[in-house]
């Protein structure tokens, strides 16, 4: 993709699942990742499969952890062009009378606080650079109600007030920020979801994923690659003109009703 060799890249929860997806897709593509996780075996595995790859062990949630991480992205690229906000949680399966407190902070700690403690980092090093993109994970429950997932939605909701605001307060150093909204993305984690909401409306899980696919216009659950290539596009020489947006890759979500 037109624009992405070189760029150097940080990347967080990159070691698996739409992380994965965005890693891979900018290192096909030339560039220079670096992506932190908590997920230890996981950056192991990553570490020897790939090249032009750096990684750090680190907790989104945890400001010490991640600025650790950041000096080890800023070593080993030297600089930044990219920071992709992926890091996040599901959260519980609950109504918001049943969440226990606890729970509601761990993601919001993670989805929102997490994504502001990256961009927090990485601004210095992507003006040092003149300029650069964000792009950050939010979901299309951040565009629409989502029942039984409130800290989720909220987060996610979150995420794209960040990115607007900071779209504003960068555009004059050549910063884009932008947000990607997917839909339920096949793998293990939507289907954790479907049982666990199943599970709490009393229904079979067959029932909720049909629901789910029954609200995409499309019809269909979202592939991580599909997300990937558009993280590339609004960071490509394409994307050069697109700041402050929240972008659904959702086959088009009528209504999270469920």
């Amino acid at each position: 993709m037109r624009g992405i060799a070189g760029k150097r890249v940080f990347i967080t929860a990159g070691a698996g699942g739409i992380g994965r997806a965005i890693a891979d897709g900018f290192l096909q593509a030339g560039a220079r990742v670096h992506v932190c996780d908590v997920d230890e075996a996981a950056l192991a595995e990553m570490t020897g499969a790939c090249d032009g790859l750096s990684v750090s062990r680190a907790d989104v949630a945890e400001w010490e952890e991640l600025r650790a991480a950041f000096g080890e992205a800023a070593m080993a690229l030297g600089g930044l062009d990219v920071l992709v906000n992926n890091a996040g949680i599901p959260g519980p399966t609950a109504s918001a009378e049943e969440i226990l407190p606890t729970d509601w902070q761990r993601t919001i700690d993670v989805n929102l606080n997490g994504a502001f403690y990256g961009a927090r980092l990485a601004i210095p090093l992507l003006k040092a650079s003149g300029g650069g993109s964000i792009v950050n994970i939010s979901s299309t429950a951040g565009q629409h109600g989502y029942p039984l997932r409130t800290p989720y939605a909220a987060s996610k909701w979150g995420l794209i007030g960040l990115t607007k605001t900071l779209a504003m307060e960068l555009g004059s150093y050549g910063i884009r920020v932008n947000a990607i909204c997917p839909g339920a993305v096949d793998g293990a984690r939507i289907e954790g979801v479907i049982e666990a909401k199943a599970a709490a409306r009393g229904v079979s899980a067959s029932e909720i994923r049909a629901a789910y696919l029954g609200k995409s216009s499309l019809g269909t659950l979202i592939d991580a690659d599909d997300v990937a290539e558009t993280v590339l596009f609004l960071c490509s020489a394409g994307g050069a003109r697109i700041s402050g947006q929240a972008l659904a890759v959702d086959g088009h979500t009528e209504t999270l009703r469920m």
